[in-house]
């Protein structure tokens, strides 16, 4: 059992770091040609980095989904009722390490949710970075 949720979370973490790497790869390649004032591309980057982070907690969302739904890998208790859209409330409070507390994993799930916490730690870090040095390039001096 542990190593089949060891797989899983290490699949999941590779897909999520492999979206993101992809969406900054693509916005440093697109920010440049955009046909837009140089103030303006910063946007695009923010937006185009939130809709990054947006799927990757969906994608989260469904681990804890299809792993609630298998059964033998633990639940989410408290305030959940078993839905996609309550595990994507757990999956958006845990990436951000916002935690309201209001639902908790249990059994292997544990896992899986202080591992979310710490890769959307890194890949919030991972955007603001790039952001700055997207604004570097782009931000008038003035």
């Amino acid at each position: 059992m542990l190593l089949k949720i060891f797989i899983i979370n290490s699949v999941l973490i590779t897909i999520v770091v492999l979206i993101h790497f992809e969406a900054l790869n693509f916005l440093s390649i697109m920010l440049p040609k955009f046909p837009v004032t140089k103030r303006y591309r910063v946007l695009f980057g923010v937006f185009g980095g939130l809709i990054a982070h947006a799927l990757e907690m969906w994608l989260f969302a469904i681990g804890y989904f299809l792993l609630i739904e298998n059964g033998e890998f633990g639940s989410l208790d408290g305030a959940f009722n078993g839905t996609l859209l309550d595990c994507a409330y757990f999956s958006f409070t845990t990436y951000t390490s916002l935690g309201y507390g209001d639902i908790a994993p249990l059994g292997y799930l544990r896992y899986l949710a202080g591992l979310e916490a710490l890769t959307g730690l890194v890949m919030i870090t991972w955007t603001a970075s790039f952001m700055f040095i997207e604004m570097q390039k782009f931000w008038s001096r003035s």
